[in-house]
């Protein structure tokens, strides 16, 4: 990008989002850097919510030479992201926060912050790419160059709206390049440990975080296999998700068994061999579509989990906003809750929620 441009950066305190605010600056463009309080830093000892967090965000500033503001998004954030989260658990899903947190927080409210204070665009550490296309002047969202950090799944809601403001500058460098540009800036988190947990459940355990953040009453249930023969009972379906095995309680069975199937009107927890885990058909809702709904039969390759590799599959949209996939081999664990983001090569085409599996 020739010409410079004022540019507000999300700085969380880690590697990616300081090497995206120093790669800017050196660039020449004006950059300011913004740090989401997003929850209570007293509470928590995880992700990208600490006092820490927050004051290497304000160590980079510094060193490279830009304006550093904290911006309180918590009341937004626990609207959106928390009440969302213990209300899927308790409904017997597993919901995915990081990508409402994308969508809801970081590019809608902190884009609108962007807009308010001038700023041309709004940047951040994802590894994901933004191509505009010369045929139809459309922004499309495509894989980061290194596959084994892409984030494209977790971007998958952006829209024409959001990727026409946004900027990955990471997209085509792999993580140890990233992490050599931030020695190369003398930054002090070029070693940084990657976050791996939900930021705001500290140790991990999220059952824990549910008991703590709201009134979900256990609601003792059966454990029952395929056939409906009860092997156990539960002290509620928020424990619980597809493909589990630790944590069932189960014992005197012969073969490893896993969670099939959480049935929150039951308040029954199905559990069966890992042959029951495989499915081919998903329904998905609340598609978003990174132009417009796809038309008829298409051939497509779609993820349903981070770690997933892409399959082929065939989708067809459906009244309402929602969209029935099948995959041409059997998939492992397909999660009601989860997202479903679907490819053409590089190139995402749209996702939606995952909300039966068959």
């Amino acid at each position: 990008m020739g010409e410079k441009k004022k540019i507000l950066v999300a700085m969380s305190g880690g590697v990616d989002s300081s090497t995206t605010a120093a790669l800017l600056k050196n660039e020449g463009h004006e950059v300011i850097g913004v740090t989401m309080q997003l929850w209570d830093y007293a509470n928590t000892t995880a992700g990208c919510c600490t006092l820490e967090d927050v004051s290497d965000a304000r160590r980079v500033a510094e060193r490279i030479g830009i304006p550093h503001y904290v911006v309180n998004y918590m009341g937004v954030f626990k609207k959106y992201i928390i009440e969302d989260f213990i209300k899927k658990y308790s409904a017997g899903l597993t919901p995915n926060p990081c990508i409402l947190c994308n969508q809801f927080v970081k590019f809608n409210f902190l884009l609108k912050r962007t807009m308010e204070l001038g700023a041309d665009f709004l940047a951040t550490g994802h590894y994901a790419s933004i191509k505009k296309s010369e045929s139809d002047g459309r922004y499309y969202l495509t894989k980061a160059a290194d596959s084994s950090k892409d984030q494209s799944y977790f971007l998958f809601p952006l829209t024409q709206r959001e990727l026409s403001r946004l900027m990955f500058p990471l997209g085509m460098m792999s993580k140890e390049e990233v992490r050599a540009a931030a020695c190369s800036f003398g930054l002090d988190v070029a070693d940084k440990p990657d976050s791996q947990d939900i930021c705001f459940v500290s140790g991990g355990d999220y059952r824990d975080f549910i008991k703590t953040y709201s009134d979900v009453e256990s609601g003792e249930g059966e454990i029952v296999d395929m056939d409906g023969n009860v092997l156990g009972y539960h002290g509620g379906v928020y424990s619980f998700t597809v493909g589990q095995r630790r944590g069932l309680g189960i014992s005197g069975n012969d073969k490893p068994l896993y969670v099939v199937k959480v049935e929150p009107k039951t308040n029954r927890v199905y559990v069966g061999g890992e042959e029951e885990l495989y499915r081919t058909t998903l329904l998905a809702k609340d598609m978003v579509w990174a132009t417009e709904p796809l038309k008829g039969h298409r051939e497509v390759k779609a993820r349903i989990r981070h770690r997933h590799t892409e399959s082929e599959a065939t989708v067809k949209t459906q009244p309402g906003n929602k969209a029935v996939v099948v995959f041409k081999k059997r998939q492992r664990a397909m999660t009601p809750g989860q997202a479903v983001v679907l490819y053409d090569g590089d190139m995402v085409l749209g996702g939606g929620w995952i909300s039966e599996v068959q």
